[in-house]
């Protein structure tokens, strides 16, 4: 085998210094690079093999064509990329005039040879399939070399670094800048639906899409982002430590035309499997949306401006749109359990910014076929909708994410300018079933979940009154559950006789019924919450459930929160918090907990239940006098009422606004690590390039 890669090798260098100009020879290289994407799988699953491609070409095996003393590695990324960018093979050669007409790929200028316009290059090439499908099988060979990690073994959250994208991303590779423009600009120019003819996808084939997927995946691997190469200023590194050369160029991508050109493309793809006709499946669909959304979490995570780009833009609501859609798609779906994990944290990620919070008041009119219920409102519905949906019938697996679900409604709640009368049920409902007895006493941190949505509460009352008469009118309803909340027993007889009674009732169930009396499954891995202005329930070891033990921080940073409708709020400052980062791939790990009086009494004399306790004092009896002495039965009129009411001097002191932000680590980034391989394993299935091999990074299971 050794002997056959040597010369698989050996051909494709040949053919790469002599620009590879005769079909036979571009026949043998096709071959050779086919032959090489089903070899090396099955040499890098062998340990013994481990450093073949990483040591010097034996004496007997060099040739002219390899460089002396230089890894096999080294010689076959080298080719590759010349390779990529080899005309009349992979690109339209670009005829010149002059003396210097004969060139060889050591000397060209590949950034000449981009593979299409967009970021820093302004040149639109013409397409040639023939050229494409040379493009595809490179990039996947490519893939397949880069694919190491999926046979190490990563433990206690080490990150084992990856030689193959160290050097394909390092100054070494020559064709570094090209080969990111090009990936990049291939996929952001992508429209898979053309001049919109119907049924163009059936009658003819399309020649770019499986170049557009391969690019991708290349990409989210090769803007790997470990922590020796994360610091605050990605394009530095240690001196130690490589220089990704990909994460450096999309971290310096600056200009608004070339962020417009790239957020385009990728809402465009984004919102392609959300496209509605007249006529059933005459648009054609894209299956790489899992990739799409990993890309767009790199390009936000590596370019801060580029994310603030997208927020200042209307456009971030294309964003959240196919996104929500993939999440209620998804929900009950146990195979897509981590796309589900990778959508919330993306809107984590942006909810951190004050501008998310206010695009989200934009009305909500275009309607994707999703499965929830029919309402008029802005997109902030749309999203606490979903994310109820989620909550109360979604796959047992999504319970980790609650935390983050929450909280993310929390960021964008000071901002929000109108709840429709649907959105507004759903978060009291969500209260009355994480405010029950039995579901607060057993497990450790569920009592966080009611401290997230109480300061949802306190937020929208104390900066958007006005604007809320829906969600005050489902207060004035619901006042019972706070009152129950306010006079939770702490008594230890009576938590056990809670628990006990509840006990006998259920078994733990896989399933995940949720009602708003008595939850049958509860969420775990809770953070640690700040409750109004200072004050912290206790950390808690989470009870049971999928979880990692890594954790990502909050930032602290300050940020300009709305204007109260009826009192003016102090000058803010941002709390630090922690979250858990959930793990699709973790064990689901029990512990004992024995709810106690103490502990009970610990978190609910903390409970920021004054703004709201206040709120029904003065509106309850207003309401019930207004409903005797017109005789009222309609909610319009009782509305009205709530629309032209005033708090205006009778709440306590608005509390500060707590924004928690997305901070990265250890933990996330083995997280997206095996996330990423996940999906590129499962889509690679045309030939099968890994099946059948030993992969070490996770664990392939039927369904």
């Amino acid at each position: 085998m050794a002997t056959l890669c040597y010369k698989a090798v050996e051909r494709i260098v040949s053919a790469a210094q002599n620009m590879c100009n005769s079909v036979h020879e571009q026949q043998t290289v096709l071959n050779c690079i086919r032959l090489l994407t089903r070899l090396i799988p099955y040499i890098f699953e062998d340990v013994d093999w481990s450093g073949f491609f990483w040591s010097p070409i034996p004496s007997h095996a060099e040739c002219v064509s390899t460089e002396p003393g230089a890894p096999l590695a080294h010689n076959l990324i080298d080719a590759l990329c010349d390779l990529l960018f080899c005309p009349d093979f992979t690109v339209q050669y670009i005829r010149k005039e002059g003396p210097d007409t004969a060139e060889d790929l050591q000397s060209i200028d590949s950034c000449e040879y981009i593979w299409a316009a967009g970021v820093g290059f302004a040149t639109s090439p013409p397409t040639n399939a023939v050229h494409d499908g040379n493009k595809t099988e490179i990039l996947k060979l490519i893939l397949t070399c880069i694919s190491y990690t999926m046979y190490q073994v990563n433990n206690d959250h080490q990150l084992v670094p990856n030689p193959w994208v160290e050097y394909l991303t390092s100054t070494e590779n020559r064709h570094a800048l090209p080969l990111f423009t090009s990936l990049l600009n291939v996929i952001c120019s992508y429209d898979p639906v053309g001049y919109g003819v119907p049924y163009n996808h059936l009658m003819v084939t399309d020649i770019r899409e499986p170049l557009v997927e391969v690019a991708i995946q290349v990409m989210c691997v090769c803007l790997e982002n470990d922590l020796e190469s994360h610091s605050e200023d990605v394009s530095e590194n240690s001196e130690t430590g490589f220089k990704n050369l990909f994460v450096n160029y999309l971290s310096r991508i600056h200009r608004e035309e070339d962020f417009a050109f790239m957020l385009k493309g990728l809402t465009r793809l984004l919102n392609n499997p959300l496209t509605q006709t007249y006529l059933p499946g005459s648009c054609k669909k894209i299956q790489f949306y899992q990739e799409m959304l990993v890309l767009f979490w790199k390009m936000c995570d590596i370019n801060k401006t580029f994310m603030f780009y997208v927020l200042k833009s209307s456009d971030v609501l294309e964003v959240l749109v196919p996104i929500l859609y993939h999440l209620n798609d998804a929900r009950a779906d146990q195979s897509r359990v981590g796309m589900m994990h990778i959508g919330v944290f993306i809107i984590l990620l942006l909810s951190g910014e004050r501008n998310f919070g206010v695009r989200l008041n934009k009305p909500y009119t275009t309607r994707v076929p999703m499965d929830i219920p029919v309402f008029s409102g802005t997109h902030a519905d749309l999203l606490i909708i979903v994310f109820h949906k989620i909550i109360t019938v979604g796959h047992p697996k999504l319970q980790p994410l609650f935390d983050c679900l929450l909280t993310i409604i929390v960021n964008v709640s000071p901002y929000l300018k109108t709840l429709s009368m649907v959105a507004s049920a759903k978060l009291l409902h969500l209260l009355e079933a994480f405010s029950t007895p039995w579901f607060l006493y057993a497990k450790s941190a569920n009592h966080h979940h009611v401290f997230f949505l109480l300061e949802v509460f306190n937020n929208i009352i104390q900066y958007q009154f006005d604007g809320n008469s829906n969600l005050i009118y489902q207060l004035i309803r619901k006042r019972a559950t706070f009152h129950q909340l306010a006079n939770l027993s702490t008594d230890q007889a009576t938590i056990n006789k809670v628990l006990n009674k509840r006990g006998k009732k259920t078994t733990p169930s896989t399933s995940m019924e949720f009602s708003a009396e008595s939850p049958t499954s509860t969420p775990v891995d809770s953070d640690n919450h700040d409750d109004q202005a200072s004050s912290k329930p206790p950390s808690e070891e989470t009870a049971g459930g999928d979880n990692m033990a890594e954790e990502f921080g909050i930032d602290e940073g300050e940020d300009d929160e709305e204007k109260s409708s009826n009192q003016k709020p102090p000058r803010h400052h941002l709390q630090e918090g922690v979250a858990r980062v959930p793990d699709m791939y973790s064990q689901e790990t029990a512990a004992h907990f024995t709810a106690t009086s103490e502990w009970v009494m610990s978190w609910k004399q903390k409970l920021p239940l004054q703004t709201i306790m206040r709120l029904l004092q003065v509106l309850v009896p207003q309401v019930e006098k207004i409903c005797i002495d017109k005789n009222l039965t309609d909610e319009g009129e009782i509305l009205k009422f709530l629309q032209h009411g005033t708090l205006v001097g009778l709440l306590p002191v608005p509390h500060p606004i707590l924004i928690r932000k997305y901070q990265a680590n250890s933990g996330t980034t083995m997280w997206f690590r095996t996330y990423m391989w996940g999906i590129i394993y499962l889509r690679n299935v045309d030939p099968p390039i890994w099946y059948d091999t030993e992969v070490k990074l996770f664990e392939i299971k039927s369904l």
